[in-house]
């Protein structure tokens, strides 16, 4: 059987949509058009999945029709001419947003699955990697590959088709974020993917002209956001009516009749423009203007037809052995529009196509194939003007830059001119109709790009050794032949790289024998990225080469020495929950019980090992001569017993390289202690010190914001960070002020939809985002920093609301366990009087409120809350601490939430920075008058939290804001009025304020 079908189409629940996006709407609206096979659309949506299930009853295979009761009372408000039968087969699109090759990639895609099972496997699989309750069409930072490879996986039969490939934003092959070709998208995967939807800018015949589309049948569907725009651009099958059928038809082209389309002038992104300008250009003076607006100097947005000219490898009249035949109309409500010199949603032209359809059938029938003498018979302006449809003859206006074009059957005033028929068949009128008038431009102006910002960097003179391509003070650090070194390291100096290149030297250029030397980091992390570099760096040799966390190194001496310590050779490392039951059993005997069974706890990992080099000298002795040369990192962060083991291990006059910032000295809760980083040339007296001061990662007005917030109690007597990169915007520092935190989280969702160039059309269409691109940036490109946990919630609701996918990243876990279990110790968790389940509440309250990250409570807390019987999903519920622990999938890209403690280490092109406030940061509690050091600390972490920033860097503070159950007026943080209004803009105001002079603060 010969059918239409309209597989692209959006439901209620899709952003910018129809309420009367519905199945029963749907329904009546597809027999109205005449189409039998309608795309459910939105089938991620729980509610809209939730509505589909309830709503549909299987039909032929793999598809679903209303239930029986629905479909007669539709059938009841149509005329018999349009009352069929249709289809729903279960569709989603899908957006996803992510980089590869260093490029974002924004890119559509539509989604079939034959059966509800398959349809319910994709969304378990999708709600790893976003929420997908936020948007009818969920936005995922996922890879155009692996969203394929998932989709194959859900179900037998299910498969992709890319979206509207040619759309400049959001296609496959669009200009601004597209591949050049459909297979290098899904890479190994490609061949899966047998069909492309040409969408409403290009027609097939365009398409023709890039022969490696060939491989795959070109399909065409409505996007309908609302019923009445259903069978706008259509599908005909003529085949069974199944889901394996018309799956097959696509693969085979075995029963594929072909498309229904636009004109694709009247396409939204047919040509090239700049719509806030009004300059729509062809694609020879889109080259003639070097791609730039002649206004305003911005780039054009790169239309369709210019996209497809540029990847041609064909002429325009070029058509494929195997190509399939097409036509291209205007829906009927538009037709009737001209002719009635009205709206296309007026009441006028409604009753009349309401009328039309009552006698000839739907629309689509009316368009393609119902004689024109019997429409003339009933209008004849409608026949004259379906006969100029179906020869083609109609007059194009192009769309440009998200403005759809206009297709006009008939020349201004010439159904007005007309007192009956007879002039609407001189064939002189359709000789060379004149184009219509484009929108207005200026005469081309030449635009210069900005230079960047000089930022000279100095190179020494090459010394064909490890240390070229070091800027003069990491070369100054890494050459510095032995003894004591202390390296002052701002953030963004190539800390790392300075350490890692200076063993590097001493291995292979100074003679110094690998086995001798040993790396000490804090995390993992960072244990592993220093291995990979001295690898990349001294080859072989890095094998012999030490590279540990304090704890490795600790369990690799007390391995080697284990009597001594009374275990066996093969202690085990005890987890939380065996720690807190013998907590619990033998309180104040706890260690010697934990011994007994020959178990150490994490606190052991360096006390035992102290411990045993206190009572043994000639054990001291021993790893002095096997480690002679000690490179620490992050030194600042080092506690007591750390310091001592160190001391231990390097003697006054050895070889300890130490390298850190005691400005990023944030983590005295876990007991670590800055003064041992500013006695380093008291505990040896003959140390060489380096400052490192060029820094590679941030703009330079975030930099001198930075220094300006830490002057005031830096403990670097010459705190200097000079902008060392080439980067290509110095952009000002974005300071907000909100009403809330409801507003404040509103606000960093925005500005993130603004700078990804818009994360979806709505963005662009209603002109909250311009469409001057995307600056590189993907979701994984942003940061959200604030002080406490607590703040995240609202940040969450804001960004899922906006469909942006995000996640509540942890600090290294092993790093965390040590802070938190003193914290739990000190609350008295195990043992105090009340519920376990309170006093589980108790410490995670007290965790998520002060410096830790909800995932370590979590980590930590769960065991517990699980042997005690507790319900765990509930209970992750409860504390509002994220039930999506543990679940995403790594492979996606998305926001990050952190904790300024947990930013510690990491970079961001575009950093926000919320809840500057007083009794945030600095944090205190309501009437508590803090230490001094507890102040200077927290002014540490805002000049961390600032420094995570590399591009771009917002700064954000609320009056109000809910703490502790109650709302509370808030003051701007007192570390603001150190930042200079010169590096500022403000945001947010009605009216910009003139920047104020130079020496002049924000408050």
């Amino acid at each position: 059987m010969r059918f239409y079908a309209d597989l692209h189409i959006h439901s209620k629940y899709s952003r910018a949509c129809s309420r009367d996006c519905d199945l029963e709407h749907l329904t009546w609206w597809a027999q109205r058009k005449g189409i039998s096979l309608v795309g459910t659309g939105d089938f991620t949506h729980p509610a809209w999945y939730d509505h589909l299930t309830e709503t549909l009853e299987p039909a032929e295979p793999g598809l679903f029709r209303l239930r029986p009761e629905l479909d007669r009372d539709i059938a009841r408000t149509l005329p018999p001419s349009c009352v069929a039968d249709v289809r729903f087969m279960l569709s989603v699109e899908i957006s996803t947003i992510y980089k590869r090759d260093d490029r974002t990639r924004k890119v559509h895609h539509l989604i079939y699955m034959p059966d509800f099972a398959a349809a319910a496997e994709f969304n378990r699989r999708l709600g790893k990697i976003g929420n997908l309750g936020s948007d009818g069409r969920p936005i995922l930072g996922l890879d155009s590959r692996d969203l394929l490879e998932i989709t194959l996986e859900s179900g037998d039969g299910a498969y992709l088709v890319p979206a509207h490939v040619w759309t400049p934003w959001f296609a496959v092959l669009g200009s601004k974020s597209g591949f050049d070709a459909i297979a290098d998208c899904y890479a190994d995967l490609a061949d899966h993917v047998f069909a492309a939807e040409t969408g409403l800018s290009s027609d097939p015949a365009m398409n023709w002209r890039v022969s490696s589309l060939d491989k795959y049948t070109l399909v065409s569907n409505s996007d309908a956001h609302s019923p009445p725009m259903l069978g706008r651009e259509a599908t005909v099958f003529d085949t069974d009516l199944d889901y394996y059928a018309v799956r097959r038809a696509l693969e085979t082209r075995q029963g594929f009749g072909g498309t229904v389309e636009f004109f694709p002038e009247e396409g939204k992104y047919h040509s090239d423009g700049h719509r806030k300008c009004e300059v729509r250009f062809d694609p020879t003076e889109t080259i003639a203007h070097r791609g730039l607006c002649p206004e305003c100097g911005k780039p054009l947005t790169v239309g369709v037809l210019s996209r497809i000219q540029e990847l041609a490898d064909r002429p325009a009249d070029h058509r494929p052995a195997q190509a399939t035949a097409y036509s291209s109309l205007v829906p009927l409500p538009e037709i009737m529009s001209e002719l009635l010199g009205v709206g296309p949603k007026s009441k006028k032209v409604l009753g009349q196509v309401a009328d039309l359809t009552a006698v000839h059938g739907p629309e689509l029938a009316i368009l393609e194939s119902v004689p024109t003498e019997d429409l003339a018979a009933s209008n004849p302006l409608l026949g004259e003007a379906i006969t100029r449809l179906r020869q083609g003859k109609v007059i194009r206006d192009a769309g440009y830059d998200g403005e759809y074009g206009v297709i006009r059957l008939f020349e201004p005033g010439e159904i007005g001119k007309a007192s009956g028929t007879a002039c609407l068949f001189d064939d002189t009128l359709f000789g060379t109709p004149e184009p219509a008038p484009k929108p207005q431009r200026v005469a081309p102006v030449a635009v210069e790009p900005e230079e960047p910002t000089p930022l000279p960097a100095p190179a020494p003179e090459p010394t064909g050794t490890l240390l070229d391509g070091l800027d003069p003070d990491q070369r100054a650090a890494a050459a510095v032949p032995g003894g004591p070194l202390l390296i002052i390291a701002g953030p963004g100096t190539g800390k790392t790289r300075t350490l890692t290149h200076r063993i590097a030297h001493l291995v292979t250029e100074r003679g110094v024998p690998a086995n001798q030397c040993l790396a000490i980091t804090f995390t993992r992390r960072a244990a592993e990225e220093m291995t990979e570099r001295l690898a990349t760096l001294v080859g072989e040799q890095a094998r012999d080469l030490t590279v540990a966390t304090f704890h490795a190194l600790g369990v690799r001496i007390l391995r080697e020495h284990h009597a001594k310590a009374g275990l066996t050779a093969e202690f085990a490392i005890a987890d939380e929950q065996q720690c807190e039951q013998l907590r619990a059993e033998h309180g104040e005997l706890y260690k010697k019980h934990l011994h007994e069974q020959d178990l150490v706890d994490f606190d052991d990992l360096v006390e035992l090992p102290v411990h045993l080099l206190s009572a043994d000298p000639e054990l001291v002795e021993h790893y002095r001569r096997r480690w002679q040369w000690i490179s620490v990192d992050e030194y600042q962060d080092v506690d007591e017993t750390q310091y001592q083991l160190l001391r231990l291990l390097s003697p006054a006059h050895g070889n300890l390289t130490a390298i850190g910032d005691p400005d990023q000295a944030i983590y005295r809760f876990r007991g670590a202690d800055v003064g041992f980083f500013l006695r380093f040339t008291e505990d040896y007296p003959a140390a060489h010190r380096v400052q490192l001061t060029r820094n590679y990662r941030s703009g330079k007005h975030i930099l001198a914001a930075a220094v300006q917030a830490i002057t005031p109690t830096t403990l670097v007597a010459d705190r200097a960070l000079h902008p060392a990169g080439s980067h290509p915007e110095h952009a000002l520092i974005g300071l907000h002020h909100a009403v809330d935190e409801q507003a404040e989280a509103a606000f960093v969702a925005r500005t993130i939809d603004q700078l990804l160039g818009g994360s979806s059309f709505h963005s662009l269409d209603t002109g909250r985002v311009d469409s001057d691109g995307t600056q590189g940036l993907s979701f994984d490109d942003f940061a959200v920093l604030y002080r406490t946990s607590a703040q995240a919630r609202a940040l969450t609701e804001a960004l899922t609301r906006a469909g942006i996918p995000v996640q509540k990243r942890s600090h290294d876990r092993l790093t965390d366990r040590s802070g938190v279990r003193r914290l739990l110790r000190e609350l008295d968790l195990v043992g105090t009087t009340g519920t376990v389940r309170d006093r589980v509440r108790q410490a995670a309250k007290a965790i998520a409120d002060t410096d830790e990250d909800a995932y370590t409570a979590l980590e930590l807390l769960m065991p517990l809350a699980e042997r005690c019987g507790e319900d765990l999903d509930q209970f992750r519920t409860e504390l509002s601490l994220g039930a999506e622990v543990d679940t995403w999938d790594p492979r996606a890209d998305r926001v990050s939430l952190l904790t300024l403690h947990a930013s510690k280490g990491l970079e961001f092109p575009v950093v926000f920075l919320v809840g500057c406030e007083d009794g945030l940061l600095p944090m205190r509690w309501p009437g508590e008058q803090p230490e001094p050091e507890q102040v200077n600390e927290e002014r540490r972490l805002f000049f961390v939290g600032m420094t995570r920033a590399q591009r771009h860097l917002y700064l954000s503070h609320a009056a109000e804001r809910s703490r502790h159950g109650a709302t509370r007026k808030a003051a701007p943080s007192p570390f603001l009025t150190d930042v200079g209004a010169e590096h500022c803009e403000r945001l947010g105001e009605a009216v910009p304020r003139r920047r104020k002079p130079k020496q002049e603060r924000l408050f």
